[in-house]
């Protein structure tokens, strides 16, 4: 059964969510940068974690898709309250994290938080520290100045509308960075990469890979792979990804 519901934050402020209920270790989609629980990724793998009887949560941050909040008000700090929010509030024994983008940071800072929570993670081009080690590196001199005297600019994206960047998202990243030390993380990992991804660097994977104290990491890189990962193909690898995880969380063999 799935339920379609709100989370109401001591603010009064929404999160949007669909679960599916079931039994066994959960599966929680993260979404990336201003995309939402309505993307092809996340909707294909509740139907693939659900067809299994297995629970499963999509959402929405806020200042995405239908969850309260406007994005340019918001930052990292603030997505993930609302990632641990969703794993307090519904989750009711552990989880496998699927992150994607910024989804695949947010899903390492969870873990951080959330030891006895989260099991396991699978990261689908996972852009950990971006605002620091992609964004601030690429910003012209007049961003830098509308930055200064604004405190916002707008970036064009092949996505969809120009993302408002701010001050205060920039200066949010430099407090949450995980790839300076090295990452305390025991539990199976599966991250999967495109190499002809134009947003995030196909050596990130393997970087974090390294970073990652588990010595249960898998890197999957797909050469044709772009950053969405989202065609029938890819699908079905992050799909087989959630279940080598999910079987390795369990004890169990993967085949």
């Amino acid at each position: 059964m799935m339920i379609s519901d709100r989370l109401t934050r001591d603010d009064d402020t929404g999160l949007a969510y669909r679960r599916t209920e079931g039994e066994g270790t959960e599966v929680v989609f993260l979404s990336g940068f201003r995309s939402d629980m309505e993307g092809s990724k996340a909707v294909a793998m509740e139907a693939h974690v659900a067809g299994q009887g297995r629970p499963y949560t999509r959402f929405d941050y806020r200042g995405h898709g239908i969850s309260d909040g406007r994005f340019e008000d918001l930052c990292l700090s603030d997505w993930l309250d609302d990632t641990l929010l969703v794993l307090d509030r519904l989750v009711k024994g552990r989880a496998v994290l699927i992150g994607s983008s910024m989804g695949g940071w947010l899903m390492l800072l969870a873990a951080r938080a959330r030891p006895d929570k989260v099991a396991g993670l699978v990261g689908i081009a996972a852009a950990p520290d971006f605002t620091e080690d992609l964004m601030r590196p690429s910003l012209t001199p007049a961003q830098k100045e509308a930055l200064e005297r604004d405190g916002v600019f707008h970036e064009p994206s092949p996505y969809g509308e120009p993302l408002p960047i701010t001050r205060r998202l920039l200066e949010d990243g430099e407090r949450h960075l995980v790839m300076r030390q090295p990452i305390d993380f025991a539990g199976p990992v599966h991250l999967l990469q495109g190499q002809e991804d134009p947003d995030v660097p196909w050596m990130t994977a393997v970087n974090l890979a390294a970073n990652l104290a588990s010595p249960a990491v898998t890197v999957e890189l797909v050469k044709d792979g772009d950053h969405r990962l989202s065609r029938p193909e890819d699908l079905r690898r992050i799909a087989a990804a959630c279940e080598r995880v999910l079987a390795q969380v369990e004890g169990r063999p993967f085949s």
